[in-house]
């Protein structure tokens, strides 16, 4: 792989932020809602409605890397592997991290990875499409880093 085509699967990776978070924010929170409200709710089962959106961002990742492995075309192999390494880093973060589906990764010591954590809290305190807050995952808003450090100042005064 040269050094453009992982500048390029680095900058895929980083834009997919922004792309996941209006996908989450329009799409999620508007006319997909039927698909997504199911993870707002607490639902019976493994499988929720809202794990089709795996299909919606895996399906243009696997045909760039697909179609651009048959024209020999590195650069669309790239945004390919770009948008699958977030789909890689959203399942850590998002599915065993944040909602902690798998039983590792619970505890952390890093003021990032709370907040992350507080974020996505904040946004699933809210049940019905409208309003909401916080639609991405690796983005935090400085307010949540803010707040994590005050209530670790908070415990430790208390202790």
């Amino acid at each position: 792989m040269s050094l453009l085509e992982l500048s390029i699967v680095l900058a895929v990776f980083v834009a997919m932020e922004g792309v996941a978070w209006g996908a989450h924010r329009y799409l999620m929170h508007g006319f997909l809602w039927f698909l997504h409200d199911d993870h707002h709710r607490k639902t019976p089962g493994a499988l929720e409605k809202n794990d089709a959106f795996f299909l919606i961002f895996a399906i243009p990742s696997w045909l760039s890397i697909m179609l651009g492995m048959m024209a020999g075309n590195g650069i669309s192999v790239a945004v390919g592997a770009g948008i699958a390494l977030y789909g890689l880093a959203y399942a850590i973060v998002h599915e065993v991290f944040i909602h902690q589906r798998l039983p590792f990764l619970r505890k952390t010591n890093f003021v990032y990875w709370e907040a992350v954590r507080l974020a996505h809290k904040m946004h699933h305190r809210h049940l019905d499409k409208h309003p909401g807050e916080n639609f991405g995952m690796l983005w935090v808003h400085p307010k949540y880093i803010a707040q994590v450090r005050q209530q670790r100042q908070q415990r430790s005064s208390a202790q």
